[in-house]
């Protein structure tokens, strides 16, 4: 009960047509996240493409200037020195086969899974399984490598990725509740403008339609177009 009054009063305080300023949405979103635990700042962006289509797909990493707050599990298919490397850097996972056994098992202990190439041939088996969770191993976002101990560091650092789902939509945690407005500012600033140069071929007409800030527990509050110069 107390839960609803809370979400009740959180909506009542914003306005859902309303488009803020950057600096009025962060503070309503920052006064709204009032459960026990730091709530994660979400973004979502409105784009205007249709993923579905090869040249109009938006996907890539971003290591944040404040990082996100939150620590990320991360596995990686790796073998001798690299898989040495990799436990240096601080993974959290590390296998071959029996990584690749563990995973088909859906033992998924990880948020973020790196490989070396000569791993592909292994962790191209598990397609089916890390895909659909966005887990998949890609050489444009850095995560088939050969510098093991740079990936996992960005990874560790606050690195977030993005992928337009299919309406053209872009979530993503940028920070936690309890980190400063200006640090909120900078990353939400920083996320959009990678987002913005990530802008594919073939999207025509206008690209960043909406953006909206939320947190974990609270209301969406919707954000002026303006304040990113689109």
């Amino acid at each position: 009960m107390a839960k609803n009054k809370r979400l009740t009063a959180a909506r009542a305080a914003v306005d859902g047509v309303k488009a803020y300023g950057l600096d009025e949405a962060i503070n309503l979103v920052k006064t709204n996240a009032k459960a026990k635990f730091d709530e994660t700042v979400e973004i979502a962006l409105n784009l205007g493409i249709d993923p579905r289509h090869a040249d109009q797909m938006v996907r890539g990493l971003l290591s944040l200037p404040n990082g996100t707050g939150k620590t990320l599990r991360v596995g990686v298919f790796a073998r001798g020195p690299k898989a040495e490397e990799a436990k240096a850097a601080g993974a959290d996972v590390i296998g071959a086969e029996d990584l690749m056994e563990k995973v088909q098992a859906g033992e998924i202990d990880f948020d973020r899974c790196i490989a070396t190439p000569d791993m592909m041939g292994l962790v191209g088996r598990l397609g089916k399984v890390l895909g659909p969770r966005g887990l998949m191993p890609n050489p444009k976002l850095g995560t088939v490598t050969m510098d093991v101990k740079g990936a996992v560091q960005a990874a560790k650092s606050g690195q977030v990725e993005y992928r337009a789902e299919k309406a053209g939509i872009i979530h993503a945690g940028i920070g936690k509740a309890s980190f400063g407005a200006d640090k909120l500012a900078e990353n939400i600033r920083a996320f959009v403008d990678a987002v913005q140069k990530a802008r594919p071929t073939g999207a025509k007409g206008t690209y960043l339609k909406k953006v909206a800030l939320s947190s974990t527990m609270g209301p969406g509050v919707r954000v002026d177009v303006a304040a990113f110069g689109g």
